[in-house]
């Protein structure tokens, strides 16, 4: 479909001898935010891992599939390269310990490479400042980032996802950790970068999934059951499986 950033087409993917997602083909469009809904251990991670290669990285992991970024499958391209365009929020956040706040925000930048002093200085403020964590750090970039509260810890591990612009933003049960003001705080974070780049969220959080995605997909056991707009899978799922786990009979 025209404006889809990111295809998945066929995808497939293994623990093992678990086979974890089955089968899946899911498009997801520019300046949207897509959630990925499902009960525990039904594959929603699994599935947002492979998009940037991360799944692979686990013992005895693989996969199967294409994955389209504009196009170009991201298994033919240097994985390094791929997670640097596909950035990855955890689900709890994991700032580098040894390292100031100013320092967790450029490691990335400072990985790649490439990039002038003043140029690093410029996109970790930019970045701290879409992260809505600039005015609260301004005074302190050269102290540690474990001084920092835990919904303060994850808005920083966006501001070092974003740093690198990146062009598609893959957010794992972000808020899941955090007491209800930090959730508050990242939810309306995620609806204004949605603006600008595209943004997958995994949340077991339905209510979550209504307030900030456009667009959501419910999978069960691996498989792809449904995606639709938001507001039309909550209110009139066309699938008896959907229906029975939004309404709480099961999940």
């Amino acid at each position: 479909m025209s404006g889809d950033k990111l295809v998945v087409q066929n995808l497939n993917a293994w623990y093992g001898k678990t086979h974890a997602v089955q089968d899946i083909s899911l498009s997801f469009p520019d300046k949207k935010a897509t959630a990925i809904i499902g009960p525990s251990g039904c594959g929603k991670s699994t599935f947002i891992r492979c998009l940037n290669r991360i799944h692979e990285t686990q013992p005895k992991a693989r996969s199967e599939g294409k994955v389209l970024l504009d196009g170009s499958d991201v298994y033919q391209a240097d994985p390094t390269e791929i997670r640097r365009k596909i950035g990855m929020v955890f689900q709890r956040p994991n700032v580098f310990p040894t390292m100031s706040i100013y320092g967790n925000v450029a490691a990335g930048l400072k990985l790649h490479g490439g990039y002038s002093h003043d140029e690093i200085d410029t996109l970790v403020i930019e970045s701290l400042k879409k992260a809505a964590l600039w005015d609260e750090v301004k005074e302190k970039l050269d102290q540690s980032a474990l001084q920092l509260s835990g919904g303060q810890q994850q808005r920083l591990c966006i501001a070092r996802a974003l740093a690198v612009q990146p062009e598609v933003l893959l957010m794992d049960e972000p808020a899941s950790a955090l007491d209800p003001i930090s959730t508050a705080r990242i939810e309306d974070l995620i609806f204004d970068l949605k603006n600008s780049v595209p943004v997958i969220i995994v949340t077991h959080n339905m209510q979550q999934a209504a307030r900030v995605a456009d667009r959501t997909a419910f999978l069960y056991l691996g498989k792809l059951v449904e995606v639709a707009p938001t507001r039309d899978l909550f209110e009139r799922p066309t699938e008896k499986l959907t229906e029975s786990y939004i309404t709480g009979r099961f999940g």
